[in-house]
């Protein structure tokens, strides 16, 4: 994958590591931490301090896990709080861009830079690593809070409550070994587990991948018969987290990704808990379909070289779900 290295933008391959063909996926780089009075994170990470304004979230609609921090911002009514900038849908070989000739694309009004590297240039002019979304910035310091999402959802779940009057948590503490044990099941095998399918570039790693993905399905259509989410009867971050891979698989990974096996529609229970997260207040507006299929089908040439994007299943994603 292109990424920049001691700064310099490098262009490089989308997907299988070189000489294995299996997909790796690199960690993020900048882990910071937001609290209520700016103390130190739970593991001792920097502390910057929960004010109003001060934040600003770089997305894309299109991915996965900025989708899970869009989500938290709006379930926990920090959209007055915190400022967003939304990347054009299409990455090509200059990595995400700011160009705004795509409906919901917002441009970067906080420096009318052209590209997302630009913004992580200026929190390290020598950087090494890859350009992602999500991303967090400091505008008071003019510096990355984090560009892990597993952990800007952790913060916006509690850091900012003095501020908002939230009393919604979706990490409770009663709940938090249960949440990582599911966690730690779809991450690997589901979020991150069509992308090793994808971008596999030989039969075997394909082979590897493609199991877990639908053996997690299952497993996760199963525990749904039984509870109304993941954890129990009450609504979690893992419910959030295997949400915006469930809501892609259809109009994305079925097709592009090779995860052609079954449907996601085609599992009772998880398809009737996808559209009861879809329909849950303020969640819609997040889920950008046109943003989600022009991304995959035309940033990724080595899987789609003419760019087409296929007619795709009409899914009715306010069907009742009769999960009362």
């Amino acid at each position: 994958m292109n990424q920049l290295v001691d700064g310099a933008w490098v262009k490089g391959s989308v997907g299988a590591a070189k000489g294995e063909g299996a997909y790796r996926r690199q960690n993020a780089g900048f882990r910071n931490w937001i609290t209520p009075d700016g103390s130190p994170g739970p593991s001792g990470q920097g502390g910057f301090a929960a004010e109003s304004g001060r934040y600003h979230l770089y997305v894309s609609y299109a991915c996965p896990w900025a989708h899970r921090t869009l989500i938290f911002r709006q379930l926990k009514g920090l959209s007055d709080h915190i400022g967003v900038s939304v990347v054009h849908p299409v990455m090509g070989d200059e990595g995400w861009t700011f160009e705004t000739d795509f409906d919901g694309a917002t441009g970067d009004p906080l420096f009318g830079a052209a590209w997302l590297r630009e913004i992580y240039l200026r929190a390290d002019p020598h950087m090494t690593g890859k350009v992602t979304v999500p991303l967090l910035w400091d505008k008071a310091r003019g510096i990355i809070v984090s560009n892990e999402s597993s952990e800007i959802i952790r913060m916006f779940d509690s850091a900012f409550d003095a501020l908002t009057g939230s009393g919604v948590h979706f990490w409770p503490e009663e709940l938090r070994d249960r949440i990582e044990a599911v966690n730690d099941r779809v991450y690997p095998n589901f979020n991150n587990g069509v992308y090793k399918a994808g971008f596999a570039s030989t039969q075997a790693a394909y082979d590897e991948a493609i199991g877990p993905v639908f053996d997690t399905m299952e497993w996760a259509d199963g525990l749904l018969s039984q509870s109304r989410y993941l954890t129990g009867d009450r609504l979690t971050e893992a419910d959030w987290r295997l949400f915006t891979s469930a809501v892609r698989f259809d109009t994305v990974y079925h097709t592009h990704f090779k995860c052609n096996r079954q449907w996601l529609r085609d599992y009772p229970n998880l398809w009737a808990w996808t559209r009861e997260l879809y329909q849950m207040p303020g969640v819609a507006p997040t889920v950008r379909q046109d943003h989600i299929t022009h991304h995959y089908y035309r940033s990724h040439p080595e899987l789609n070289p003419h760019g087409l994007i296929p007619i795709n299943p009409v899914i009715d994603w306010d069907e009742p779900h009769g999960r009362g």
